[in-house]
């Protein structure tokens, strides 16, 4: 692919006289060849650009190199990129089969260009819809319905009623609409289960990292929103709301009834306790932990997590914990020392 047709393509404009270029695939700064398009997103790693073996680089509009290299300006080198990436790495395309091993309900309503791998159980008046692969050894059960070009991969287990929309990619053994963990304490104070009889609902362009599990609502419906993305070991508990393209990093919880809104972002190992509303564009950093609702916009860090300046603030100052104790007790000397001395007079 000529340069030109590649800037073309992710939106960017070629400087100089380089468009004839022929770009062969896209790597990052240490791993390009002559061939490759690479990119500089952050300022760090600006020496590398002066020892890349790639033919072409993506830069800012003021980014600036000495190297002789053709450059492909952009807004946002890093998206670019990134639809260069997707350009020389095209989703394969569906081959409809059903393997003969795979177990399906007579009463499931299947299209015709599908792909069911072996061992696959698909179960009672499930409705899969065309373009759908579901890969070896996952299990759907009754009354599931599963939208257009949508990718179940093997072991992910999809319990009854849920519904998942179009475009949605499941990672290995997640379970979704498994019940909500959700117990009354009866006179003989011993737990008695509530019934979970409601559903869980995925929008369209939701993908969902391995080993996730999102719980079905007691009554009504767990819903994740359009284009949010989970990473690998998220829990939503029954009956959350995640707002659409928000991003859940590894191993956050959600308790349960907690409403995420919109393009929120909720780093590594984060939770949220039960029955909370988090704002739109929230961040909660790592291993941070809220028990209060949190208005939108905020930046919050901490456990309990609060405002991330002044918990950045807080952190500063507990470092120097040590430092201001000596302080102290050296103040306290010097006014005991005054004390004593003013006595004398």
């Amino acid at each position: 692919m000529k340069l030109s047709e590649l800037a073309q393509l992710t939106g960017a404009r070629v400087e100089g006289q380089t468009g004839d270029i022929e770009i062969s695939g896209a790597a990052g700064l240490d791993e390009a060849s002559e061939g490759h398009v690479t990119f500089l997103a952050n300022p760090r790693y600006t020496p590398r650009v002066n020892t890349t073996n790639a033919s072409a680089i993506y830069l800012s509009e003021e980014a600036q190199t000495d190297r002789r290299i053709a450059i492909l300006r952009v807004k946002d080198p890093y998206l670019a990129y990134t639809r260069a990436l997707r350009i020389f790495h095209p989703e394969p395309q569906l081959t409809a089969h059903i393997h003969p091993s795979a177990v399906i309900d007579p009463t499931a309503r299947i299209a015709t260009h599908v792909a069911i791998g072996a061992c696959a159980v698909i179960g009672r008046n499930v409705e899969i819809a065309e373009g759908v692969c579901i890969h070896p050894n996952v299990t759907i059960y009754e009354d599931v319905s599963i939208g257009k070009e949508s990718t179940i991969h093997s072991g992910t287990a999809i319990r009854e009623r849920t519904v998942i929309g179009e475009r949605v990619v499941i990672h290995n053994n997640s379970v979704i609409g498994c019940d909500g963990f959700g117990y009354a304490k009866d006179e003989q104070k011993r737990w008695l289960k509530i019934p979970q009889t409601g559903r869980v609902v995925i929008e369209d362009d939701v993908e969902i990292g391995a080993g996730t599990t999102i719980d079905r609502a007691s009554v009504g419906e767990s819903r994740i929103g359009r284009g949010a993305k989970l990473d690998n070991l998220v829990q939503i508990g029954h009956s959350c709301t995640v707002g659409e393209d928000s991003l859940l990093c590894a191993q956050v919880g959600l308790a349960g009834s907690s409403h995420i809104g919109n393009r929120v972002i909720l780093a590594g190992q984060a939770g949220v306790a039960g029955h909370l509303t988090i704002g739109d564009d929230v961040v909660l950093t790592a291993k941070s932990a809220t028990s209060h609702d949190i208005p939108a916009g905020k930046i919050i860090s901490g456990i309990p997590a609060f405002d991330n300046k002044d918990w950045l603030r807080s952190t500063a100052a507990f470092r120097r914990l040590g430092e201001i104790q000596r302080t102290v007790r050296e103040l306290e000397r010097l006014i005991k020392a005054t004390d004593k001395t003013d006595k004398s007079v």
